[in-house]
């Protein structure tokens, strides 16, 4: 086997893992259509690592202590500022809705924090650091909006444009001419376009050279979004964006 395949099943052995909530060899194996003994082995090279742990009475795999530094590591990499995320939970108090904030990192368009509730709860996937489908939300657009025209061609070649529901917009110049519309209005809406019957919107965050460095985005179920909630909406994400960059331009 060689090493970059190896560390390719070594790390899929870890998700498989993570996304089961722990898992024995016989599973990990059969999910992966490895032999079993490179299954061990493989986990066992994690343990030693020890990114998981072998409960040997229960003869399970589960996930272990280092990837908390980890993620503890990538959440201060990220770096929201304390008054963003205080902004961020005010949004999502005024706007009745789940509230977040995206940003550029590296290629990626990612969720750097979200605040909701049980009342108004984020849509399934976006947690932190969620990192798919721009071409489908709202925040995404706004970052594609804010590229020049090459550069969102360039994202969109190597991301793709899934048809992720029946009304996800896959259709490049239909995009192009979507993200024209979000440039100039300074907003971008989605409805049911990421998840069916939800609706999501986001304003872009300037940083103090004017360039668009992030999103405030709101989630929303669809059929809640009539013209006068829209607009109650948008002067929510607009004043929010506004104060946003307005921080970023002081320090």
């Amino acid at each position: 086997m060689g090493g970059v395949a190896t560390v390719e099943r070594t790390l899929a052995v870890l998700e498989v893992v993570a996304e089961r909530g722990g898992a024995s060899a016989r599973e990990v194996s059969d999910v992966l259509g490895l032999p079993l003994p490179t299954t061990y082995r493989l986990l066992q090279v994690l343990v030693g690592l020890d990114y998981l742990v072998h409960l040997r009475t229960e003869k399970r795999f589960e996930l272990g202590y280092k990837l908390d530094r980890l993620g503890v590591s990538l959440h201060r990499q990220v770096g929201v500022p304390a008054n963003v995320r205080a902004e961020v939970g005010r949004l999502h108090e005024v706007a009745g809705a789940a509230a977040y904030f995206a940003v550029y990192r590296g290629a990626d368009v990612v969720v750097a924090h979200v605040a909701d509730s049980a009342r108004f709860p984020r849509i399934t996937p976006m947690n932190f650091g969620f990192h798919e489908a721009a071409h489908a939300t709202a925040f995404g657009k706004i970052l594609l909006a804010g590229m020049a025209a090459p550069e969102a061609a360039e994202y969109l070649d190597a991301h793709g444009t899934a048809p992720l529901t029946p009304t996800t917009i896959t259709d490049r110049d239909e995009l192009a001419a979507h993200l024209a519309e979000v440039s100039r209005r300074g907003v971008a809406w989605e409805r049911e376009e990421f998840v069916p019957g939800f609706a999501c919107a986001a304003v872009a965050v300037h940083d103090p050279a004017g360039s668009v460095v992030g999103a405030v985005a709101i989630s929303t179920p669809d059929g809640t979004v009539d013209r006068r909630r829209a607009t109650e909406l948008e002067k929510a994400l607009r004043e929010s964006a506004n104060r946003v960059s307005r921080w970023l331009r002081t320090g």
